[in-house]
Order: C-alpha cells, then sequence, then structure tokens
C-alpha cells in the first residue's frame, strides 16, 4: 500500500508505437499530479493502468495479454483494480467484469480521479468518439532516457489508406497547436533533452487541418474542457516551417522527422532538413509499395516514379540524408509481378533503414473486403524475400562509413565498452554504434571513427 491512505500505488503498462508512449506520459504526469505514487513493478501496485494498441492483430493480442497479467494480479489481491486506456478499448469498446475502468484514447484529465473513484468500488466505462479539436494534456512524466524524448505533433488520421484503422480509432487529423509543440520543445530542452523525435500519424499534414478546417471536416466551436483546443485558422502553420522554428532551439542537437507522407514532402521541406543544422540529416518515409496497382488498392496516393523522384530530391538536396521506409507484403492481389516490382525498387534505391510487414487484414477496413488474398505462406516468404535483399542492401550502405568520422550519442555499455547512435539510427527501431575507447557517460556526444560495419550496427573508435 501507499505511504498515505488515501493515494495509491500505480503502474502503467504502455503498450504500441511512440505516439502511444507519449500518450502513456501524459497519463503518468496526470496520476503523480494527483498525489499517486509511480511504481514500474505491478506486484507493488494498487492500480494498473494498461494503455492498449489494436492497431494490428499483433498488438491487440500483446494488449490483451497484458489486461490478462493486471487482472491476475488483482485476483491474487495485490492489485485492487485495472485500469484499462487506448486505442484497444476505443476501437471494441470493452466490457469486461475484470476492469474497473475503461477510457478510450481520450483519457487526459480523467485519471487522477477515476484512480480514487475505483478505489472506492466505483466502476467507470467511458469510451466516446474523438474530439474534433487538439485536447492538450496537463502534465507529462517523460519515461524515456533523459536526453531523449518523443515530441507529439498531431493526432488522428485523414488519409485513409484501404488496410489502416487509425482513423476511426483515432478520428480525424489534429494538428496541435504551434506555440505548445515550441514550449514543449523549450521545456525539454531546459530538462536535458537533447534529441527530439517528432512523431504523428502523418508529420507532413501538419497544419492543413489549420491552414484549410473545410476540408478535414472539423468544426471550430469550442468544447468545455480548458485543455480542449479550439480550431484556428492559420495559414503560416507547416511542417517546414514548424521545423525551422525548432531549429532556433540552441540547446537541442537532433531533431529527428518520423512518419512522413512521401507526396507530401515538399521543396520547402527538404530545403529545412538540408539547411537547418540541428535537424538530423534523416527521414522515416512509408512506402508501402512500389506498384502501382498495389499503391491504388491501397487508396495510397503517387506511384513508384513520384517516390523515386521525392527520393532523389532529397538525396540531392543533403547527399548524407539516411532514409527509412517500410513496406507491406501480401497485399490483396499482389501478384509475383508486383512483388517483383518491390524488389526492383529497392534494389534501385538503396535505402538505409528498411522495414516490412506481412499483410493482415484488419475488421472494419475497406482492404479486409478485397479478394484475391495471398496465400500467408506465400506471403511470409515473399517478406523474407524482402528482408535478405535489404541485408546485403544496409550492409553495402553501412560500409560506406568505415574509415569516416561520426557523432555518436552515447546510450548505454556492455562487456567490450559502451553504445549509441549516429544520426542515421533513430531510438529503439534502427541500429547502434559500439565503440571502444570512450570512458564518456551514457547522455554525452562523442566523435568515432569507424572501423567495422555489419548489416544493421557499426563498430568504430571513440577520438574525442
Amino acid at each position: 500500500m501507499s505511504l498515505r491512505p488515501d493515494l495509491a500505488r500505480v503502474s502503467l503498462v504502455s503498450l504500441g508505437c511512440p505516439k502511444n508512449l507519449v500518450d502513456s506520459e501524459g497519463a503518468l504526469g496526470e496520476i503523480a499530479a494527483a498525489g499517486h505514487e509511480i511504481v514500474a513493478d505491478q506486484a507493488l501496485a494498487d492500480v494498473i493502468v494498461v494503455n492498449t494498441c489494436g492497431f494490428i492483430e499483433s498488438a491487440r493480442e500483446e494488449s490483451t495479454e497484458a489486461i490478462a497479467q493486471a487482472v491476475k494480479y488483482k485476483k491474487r489481491g495485490s492489485c485492487k483494480a485495472v485500469v484499462v486506456i487506448g486505442c484497444l478499448s476505443q476501437r471494441f469498446d470493452l466490457h469486461d467484469s475484470d476492469i474497473d475502468a475503461c477510457f478510450g484514447i481520450e483519457h487526459s484529465g480523467k485519471l487522477g480521479d477515476a484512480i480514487d473513484q475505483v478505489l472506492a468500488g466505483g466502476r467507470i466505462h467511458d469510451v466516446a468518439c474523438p474530439t474534433e479539436q487538439w485536447l492538450e494534456p496537463d502534465s507529462r512524466m517523460i519515461s524515456t532516457p533523459p536526453w531523449t524524448a518523443y515530441l507529439k505533433v498531431s493526432d488522428g488520421c485523414s488519409n485513409r489508406c484501404a488496410y489502416c484503422a487509425i482513423p476511426d480509432i483515432r478520428g480525424p487529423y489534429r494538428s496541435r497547436p504551434e506555440s505548445l509543440i515550441l514550449d514543449e520543445a523549450r521545456r525539454l530542452a531546459d530538462a536535458g533533452v537533447r534529441e527530439i523525435v517528432l512523431v504523428g500519424q502523418d508529420l507532413t499534414q501538419y497544419g492543413e487541418d489549420l491552414r484549410h478546417p473545410e476540408r478535414s471536416g472539423r468544426h471550430p466551436e469550442l468544447d468545455s474542457g480548458s485543455n480542449r483546443m479550439p480550431d484556428q485558422v492559420r495559414h503560416d502553420v507547416s511542417l517546414a516551417g514548424l521545423v525551422r522554428k525548432l531549429n532556433e532551439i540552441e540547446s537541442l542537437r537532433w531533431i529527428r522527422l518520423m512518419y512522413c507522407y512521401p507526396t507530401k514532402v515538399t521543396p520547402d521541406l527538404i530545403d529545412a532538413i538540408a539547411s537547418c543544422k540541428r535537424v538530423a540529416k534523416y527521414i522515416d518515409l512509408p512506402l508501402q509499395h512500389a506498384d502501382d496497382g498495389v499503391l491504388n488498392a491501397m487508396n495510397r496516393r503517387g506511384s513508384a516514379d513520384v517516390y523515386e523522384k521525392v527520393i532523389d530530391d532529397l538525396r540531392a538536396a543533403c547527399p548524407e540524408i539516411a532514409i527509412r521506409t517500410t513496406f507491406i507484403v501480401g497485399f490483396p492481389g499482389e501478384t509475383e509481378a508486383a512483388f517483383g516490382k518491390l524488389l526492383a525498387f529497392v534494389e534501385k534505391m538503396r535505402f538505409d533503414r528498411l522495414g516490412a510487414f506481412v499483410y493482415s487484414p484488419e475488421e472494419g477496413t475497406p482492404a479486409a473486403k478485397l479478394g484475391r488474398r495471398v496465400p500467408r505462406k506465400v506471403a511470409e516468404a515473399r517478406y523474407d524475400r524482402l528482408m535478405r535483399l535489404q541485408q546485403g542492401i544496409s550492409l553495402e550502405r553501412n560500409r560506406r562509413f568505415v574509415g569516416e568520422k561520426t557523432e555518436v550519442l552515447l546510450e548505454g555499455s556492455t562487456q567490450e565498452g559502451v553504445f549509441g547512435r549516429s544520426y542515421r539510427d533513430a531510438p529503439e527501431i534502427d541500429g547502434v554504434v559500439y565503440l571502444s575507447g570512450s570512458d564518456a557517460e551514457p547522455g554525452q556526444f562523442v566523435e568515432a571513427r569507424i572501423v567495422d560495419a555489419t548489416e544493421y550496427d557499426l563498430v568504430g573508435k571513440s577520438e574525442s
């Protein structure tokens, strides 16, 4: 039990993507602000909060298992209440007698009181359609290493890709007001954060709903809650403009861009990436496929030729840029010829980083109704072929750095030395640089000369 009888020990389990992690950090901040004690060990918690992911089948299974584990603690008597929040509960409106409180994605401002209510024996079910205005958390407790933080610039999505349920789960695209983003970035920098990672379902759509609210389907009236931000028509808001303003925060070292829609990468954004010294020369550019027929079936804008032009423009303006992309294999109607076009495109483009997924049908999405399903074994074999191809490309790209110097952000140590990330490596999803000869502490930047390379990682010696 907590040291104070009127407060509780609360453990939060965060699942899913970095965007969901930011929501979890907002929940932690709110719970702590209410006076409750945050504990990492669920076995010590009076209340367990599970922030779920409902995006794909494997994520739903992980969320269901996490809820079941929390319920086990409750039945053993060590935990008094289980609270479920996030995408899974938003998507499927969970009703379970073992869950004491259930919220969807809009739980900000509710959790402190909810914990008090469930500890008093109350039950809560509050899953409403997402608001059409930005909902700003009151506080945030950063859970990443102190030198790196994710910075959320939007919520929801309006792209309506045929395979994706996110617009139904999280609602239409809502840009976070620029002033709030800049204020938080400054607070993070003042607290010692040196790398901020911009996240949203589609960074490149940032500001479009503020410039053209009539296109977004959003309404200008205000909600009653003080943390619901009003729509304000802003003709000067864009991702490129935001990046340039973030670049003025002197104590930041890297500003990293994730989730950029390829057809919305404008010349102005390319110029901002190339010219702003604090912007990491890195972009995450999910392409999803390179066969025009498959892209059309996916309801993805652009074509292989358009994507190639974007990549060429990025590399022309910024030759050192690292490009990460993602593809889906086994989408309905993907023939062997269509998959061959994807392989040829990857071979030609030589991506620095590449992730892939085997398509899985998602209930309620247009793609789930499509015929011409690709057998699972065929799709998995295509995945293996794609990743084997990329392994060779990744090794080739990494070997270019042998003999070169690069800046490394240290993150930890091994028996042989220390490791960190270069500008080419996003947290958690990319490779690392293993270093010898450095006694610097995690969170510091060091100069390293690269002496070896593998498919995903680099090996270097410190020269700082």
